[in-house]
């Protein structure tokens, strides 16, 4: 510590270089300072919110504020955790542990630290649906052996059948053909999971992506879908495969253009960002990979059923009456084998995929962005 800094000084700039949101309030419950994490998390400046209170931005029902009275009382720290959060301000509820501290030298000051568990539990889902994968990866093997060759034979006489019955009987043969090559196609795309070989993967132009994405989308899977870019023009590149990244962008749209076929002015908005702040372990190194890159797909459909949303990227999970429960899985896939994570937040008129991704870094071993293995 240098000789001119104070210790308060020095805690002042510690605090103001996290990237957990802190707030200090006071008797009152009136916020009497801000760190720059809160200023972002809150959507306002120190300024704005030091001259508000608490409840300016949270419930008054809200526990944070019968956490705080406890933490007076007792002059002790305490924490409560998942804490629902649902302000005016926030587009949507957010989830968070709250760790309150006294001020021991300031009369009824407490702080307040904030950490959002978004993050959290997006690894944590991602790391199930890598396990629901691995068992895909098996039941596809199965599949291949054990269902294909019979399928075969089985389409196989039905076209004879269809050749020799009278003709008040071909639609039946016919319908048995389809139904074998229904089957064929679903086995095919489970087979598509058990596919471990390395990506062959490059430095890309994330927006490049989109900008294919967004014009096959608009010109096919969601034809009538208002699209609203909010990209970050100064993104750096990401260490990804184009052909794939585009599947799991294209597949984003295609969800979003069929659920959003009964809503009056349908719209999704594609925004892009740099989110510094985690860092994850990545397979075979013992360094941590950063996943700055954001992108996120949002529209203003129904939303998606409470109860399905915590297993939305499991095999065979689907909302749709004749899906197939595989498509966001293999999206999961993909983002997992480029070393990302992404997450769906859901409410009635607001659906929201955030994917993050890590940066292309010059001369950096490719094999070791694939598979996400650790959190930390």
């Amino acid at each position: 510590m240098s000789r001119d800094t104070t210790p308060s000084q020095h805690a002042f700039r510690v605090l103001q270089a996290m990237q957990q949101p802190v707030v200090v309030v006071a008797k009152t419950n009136r916020i009497v300072w801000a760190n720059y994490a809160a200023e972002t998390f809150f959507g306002v400046s120190s300024s704005v919110l030091s001259r508000q209170k608490l409840t300016d931005f949270i419930t008054f029902d809200s526990p944070i504020l019968a956490l705080i009275d406890d933490v007076r009382r007792r002059q002790a720290p305490m924490t409560e955790y998942r804490v629902k959060l649902v302000a005016p301000r926030f587009s949507h509820e957010r989830v968070t542990d709250v760790y309150a501290n006294p001020i021991f030298d300031s009369e009824d000051m407490v702080s307040l630290l904030f950490q959002e568990r978004t993050m959290a539990d997006k690894i944590d889902r991602q790391l199930i649906s890598r396990g629901a994968a691995r068992s895909v990866t098996g039941l596809a093997s199965m599949l291949a052996h054990e269902i294909k060759n019979p399928l075969a034979g089985i389409r196989g006489a039905a076209q004879l059948l269809e050749q020799t019955v009278a003709d008040d009987e071909k639609q039946l043969a016919r319908l048995v053909r389809d139904e074998a090559d229904r089957i064929v196609k679903l086995v095919d795309r489970v087979e598509i999971f058990g596919d471990d070989r390395p990506l062959e993967m490059e430095p890309v132009n994330i927006h490049v992506i989109l900008d294919k994405v967004k014009l096959l989308a608009i010109n096919g899977v969601a034809a009538g879908v208002k699209v609203v870019e909010l990209y970050d023009p100064s993104l750096p590149p990401v260490l990804g495969n184009s052909d794939l990244l585009v599947q799991v962008f294209l597949n984003l749209m295609k969800n979003a253009g069929e659920a959003l076929e009964k809503t009056k002015n349908p719209e999704v908005r594609i925004s892009t960002a740099f989110r510094p702040g985690i860092r994850i372990g990545v397979s075979g190194s013992a360094d941590r990979v950063s996943l700055p890159l954001e992108i996120v797909f949002e529209d203003n459909g129904p939303g998606v059923p409470p109860d399905i949303l915590p297993y939305l990227f499991d095999p065979f999970v689907t909302t749709k009456l004749n899906g197939s429960g595989l498509g966001l899985a293999l999206v999961a896939k993909i983002i997992g084998d480029h070393g990302g994570v992404i997450e769906c937040a859901s409410e009635p008129g607001h659906t929201r995929f955030q994917i993050l991704l890590p940066v292309a870094k010059p001369g950096s071993d490719q094999d070791q962005q694939n598979h996400i293995e650790e959190v930390s």
